[in-house]
């Protein structure tokens, strides 16, 4: 779980069908109308990052928690949607595949 706990962005040229990727906000991406992304802290705190109105990024602040060693739930402090899980398919350095499940 350590290296999940940095700012990841949606890497969305590089998705496969329901698998969504994410790279570090490091990495040179393309130019894109906007990306979307999340961080999560070694502490729990977690923040989803949405498109603005205003084209910039919205941070949106919740916890996480591992329900097991692939499956997070995530839940928003706001209550702007529904807590959710994300399925971790594969965490590489650079490269993170999640699944969301229902």
């Amino acid at each position: 779980m350590k290296m999940l706990e940095r700012t990841w962005l949606h890497a969305h040229e590089d998705d496969q069908g329901d698998i969504r990727v994410y790279r570090p906000n490091t990495y040179a991406f393309p130019p894109s109308r906007g990306r979307t992304g999340f961080s999560f802290d070694h502490n729990g705190l977690f923040t989803q990052y949405d498109i603005a109105p205003t084209d910039g990024l919205e941070g949106h602040r919740g916890v996480w928690k591992a329900e097991s060693s692939t499956v997070l739930r995530i839940s928003l402090d706001d209550h702007r949607e529904p807590d959710y899980r994300l399925e971790i398919v594969s965490l590489e350095n650079d490269v993170l595949k999640v699944r969301r499940l229902p």
